[in-house]
This record gives C-alpha cells, sequence and structure tokens, in this order.
C-alpha cells in the first residue's frame, strides 16, 4: 500500500524557506499546505489503522488454525485413521499457514516500514508542530505588535487631528485678530482722516481766531471789513497798508491737487492786489501736515507776491511785518537800517522754510519707521509695543496767550538741554549741523 506524502514534504520545505514577510503575507498559502500535509497525515493514519485492522486478522487466523491444529493432533492421537486425512489437512493448513505467515511477515515488515514511516512522521510532524507553535508565537507577537500599532497610529491620528483642530482655531484666532486688527486700522485711519477733514474745515476758523489774538495781543489793528471790492479771509492794517492772510486748506483727504489749487488761488489774489493801500505781498496760510505736499511756496507775479506759510508761522510773520511799524515814514529809514529789516525778514522766512523742510523730512521717516516696526517686528513685541503706546500720553507745552514767550527762556532751555545732550555723550557740532541743513536745496533749479 503506497502512501503520499508529498503536501506534507512540500509544507515542511515552505515552513524552512518562510521569511517574515511571507509569514505575513503568505500565511494563507501556508495554512493551506498545512491543511493539506494534515490531510496527508490523516491519510498514513488511516492506512496504519487499516494493516492494524489485517495484523489482527491474521493473528485471529492464526490462533484459529493453532486450535485447528492443537484439535488435529488430539484427533491424530485419538484416531489413527484419520491421520492421512489429517495429513492432507494440515498440509493445507500448513500451506495456508506458510500463506499466511508470508503474509504476516510482509505485513509485519509493511507495518515495520509503517512505523518507521510513522515514527519519521511523527518526527516531522512534532518538528512541524514545533515550528507550527514558534510560527504561532510569532503571529501572536505580530498581532500583539499590529495591534499596538494600531492603537499607536489611532491615537497620533486622534492627536492629529486635536492638532489640526487646534491649529484650525489658532488660524481663525490669527485671522479674528488680523481681521480686527485692519479693522481698527482702517477705523483709525478713518478717524484720522476725519479728523483732518474736520481740522481743515475748521481751518479758516482757526486762523481767524489765531490772528484776532496775535493783533489783540500786540495791538495791531484787524480789520473786519476791508473797505475795498472782495471778502479776504482776514486782514491786518499795518504801515498804512492792508495786509491779507488767507485760510486756503484741501477739501478733500488727496492731497495730490493742492499745490495746484494753491497755485490756482495765487493766481486769483489779483483781485485783492489790484486796490489801492493794499500790500502786494498777499499770505497763504495752509495747515501744517500739507506742507509735505507743497513744492512752491512763493509765487512771483507780475504785480505781486504770494506767500505761503503754516499756521505756525503765523505769529513770527506779523511780528515782522509789524517791526517795519515801528517807522513812521520809510523814507526816514537809513539804507543799513532798510537792509537790517530786510536781513532779519529774509532770516525769518528762510528759518521757516528750512523749518518746514525738515519737518517733513522728519515725518517721513518717522511715518516709515512706524511701518517698518509693524512689518519687522515679531508680532508678541509688536503688540506689546502698541500695548506700552497706548499708555503713553505726550502733552506739549501749551501756548499761553496773556504771556509773551520769553527769547531768554528759550535761550537758557535751549543751554540745558545741550548740556543734557552733552552728558550723555552725543556730539553736537552747531557749525557742522548748520553746514549740512545749508546744503540742502531748498528751491528747484531754474530749469526745472
Amino acid at each position: 500500500m503506497t502512501i503520499n506524502i508529498d503536501n506534507l514534504k512540500r509544507l515542511i520545505e515552505s515552513i524552512k524557506k518562510i521569511g517574515l514577510f511571507q509569514r505575513i503575507f503568505s500565511w494563507n498559502n501556508i495554512r493551506q499546505q498545512l491543511i493539506d500535509g494534515v490531510t496527508d497525515i490523516q491519510k498514513m493514519e488511516s492506512a496504519i489503522e487499516h494493516l492494524n485492522l489485517q495484523n489482527q486478522k491474521i493473528s485471529s487466523d492464526l490462533t484459529t488454525i493453532n486450535a485447528e491444529l492443537k484439535v488435529a493432533n488430539d484427533v491424530v492421537s485419538r484416531t489413527d485413521g484419520e491421520i492421512q486425512q489429517l495429513k492432507l489437512n494440515i498440509q493445507d493448513k500448513e500451506t495456508k499457514v506458510s500463506t499466511l505467515e508470508k503474509a504476516l511477515a510482509s505485513s509485519q515488515n509493511e507495518n515495520q516500514n509503517l512505523n518507521s514511516n510513522l515514527n519519521k512522521s511523527e518526527g516531522k510532524i512534532l518538528l512541524v508542530e514545533q515550528k507550527l507553535n514558534s510560527i504561532e508565537s510569532e503571529l501572536l507577537e505580530l498581532k500583539k505588535e499590529n495591534t499596538q500599532l494600531k492603537t499607536e497610529e489611532r491615537s497620533k491620528r486622534e492627536k492629529y487631528d486635536q492638532d489640526i483642530a487646534s491649529l484650525n482655531t489658532i488660524r481663525e484666532q490669527i485671522q479674528n485678530d488680523r481681521n480686527k486688527e485692519v479693522e481698527d486700522r482702517n477705523n483709525a485711519e478713518l478717524e484720522r482722516r476725519n479728523k483732518l477733514k474736520e481740522t481743515w474745515s475748521n481751518h479758516q476758523i482757526s486762523v481767524k481766531g489765531f490772528i484776532k489774538n496775535i493783533c489783540q495781543k500786540h495791538t495791531i489793528q484787524y480789520i473786519e471789513t476791508v473797505p475795498f471790492k472782495g471778502e479776504p479771509d482776514n486782514t491786518i492794517f499795518i504801515c498804512d497798508e492792508y495786509v491779507i492772510f488767507d485760510a486756503k486748506s484741501p477739501a478733500t483727504d488727496d492731497l495730490n491737487n493742492f499745490p495746484i489749487y494753491i497755485k490756482t488761488q495765487a493766481e486769483l489774489a489779483k483781485k485783492y492786489a489790484k486796490h489801492d493801500n493794499v500790500k502786494s505781498d498777499i499770505f497763504f496760510v495752509v495747515p501744517t501736515n500739507t506742507l509735505e505736499k507743497l513744492t512752491q511756496f512763493v509765487f512771483n507775479l507780475a504785480d505781486y507776491n504770494v506767500y505761503v506759510i503754516s499756521f505756525d508761522a503765523l505769529e513770527q510773520t506779523i511780528l515782522s511785518l509789524k517791526k517795519i511799524e515801528e517807522y513812521e515814514f520809510t523814507e526816514q529809514l537809513s539804507p543799513e537800517e532798510r537792509d537790517n529789516i530786510c536781513r532779519i525778514l529774509g532770516k525769518f522766512a528762510h528759518l521757516t522754510k528750512r523749518r518746514i523742510q525738515i519737518d517733513s523730512f522728519f515725518a517721513k521717516q518717522f511715518i516709515e519707521l512706524a511701518y517698518k516696526s509693524e512689518s519687522d517686528l515679531p508680532k508678541d513685541i509688536f503688540d506689546k509695543v502698541v500695548e506700552f503706546e497706548r499708555s503713553e500720553k505726550l502733552n506739549p507745552p501749551q501756548e499761553k496767550r496773556a504771556k509773551a514767550i520769553s527769547t531768554k527762556e528759550l535761550e537758557k532751555d535751549l543751554i540745558k538741554l545741550n548740556n543734557e545732550v552733552f552728558s550723555k555723550g552725543i556730539l553736537i557740532d552747531d557749525t557742522k549741523i548748520s553746514n549740512g541743513i545749508n546744503e540742502l536745496e531748498l528751491y528747484k533749479p531754474d530749469e526745472e
């Protein structure tokens, strides 16, 4: 009886050559081969059981034959007549026994072979079981590791989802803060423009009130109603001449057209200059924050001149004009005195324009620095800066109308300020500073 154990052999070869990835991804194939191997083992067990049944049958037949031989011997001993028959029977029986013994020997040999194969198979099965146990242990470890990895992946996924949710919350908060910041900035800019518009709309009233106060303080005649055609904003009477101060301010927050507006108004000012006793020098008073947009501050026209001055330069300009009134008649002035008057007026005009130029330069620098701090500073530092900025308050000295500004006090304050600057190691060379300022161009070249 031949038993086919090829499936079992293939299983053993596959187990010998199996790797980690095959254990994970090709386990179904191994499991199928294992089923086929078990089928071969079951076939072997069935064959062995069949052989055992044959051996039992042969043993039973041998027992029966031995019993018959014993009976035959007894019969031979009792009956001589039946010896020949018995011999024949014995021969037949012996032949049968010989055949049965051969069959038994063959069965025993086959049984021994089967037992040997069974022992080998049992050894292989034991080895296979050991390897299967090892594989099952590794499989359990892999399952455990896989479960752990899935748990870690689930935990990481949950953490990732939480981080994404937190990031979205932070992004929304940042976006809301940014939107609020932009809105606050827009509101601040809108408020600034509204204040500018309000300041510019009230500019004429402010100039009128300021000129009246100057005239009252320095006993200068302010003319409410002029005796000539036209209605200038402000007119004062100095040296038997009507000096006109017209307040000019932008109509909108767009200052690009303001220089053209000033030039047009300067040409229209001829309606005042053509009258007798009206000074040929007419002054336009503009808001200080519009000076940076102006490039021309003096308009030399055919019969008159128009000077553009800031609100802050009103008092100095009026006082310079009043200085001329100290002389009852111009023809009484000596050439030297006239030169001194012109020199002082020229100095006032030059200093005023230089101050306007420098203030405009520093205003641009401060604005650029403010924008640079917003763009270059880290957000947390900038927020802290804004917080401190909101808590700060700058109160410049207020002007007291009833008290004149003392030149000695100004000089004393300047000396004190210079001493403080010098004590902090800051070097101020007035000569170099003045030379540097004087090198700046004040007027456009004629070819432009």
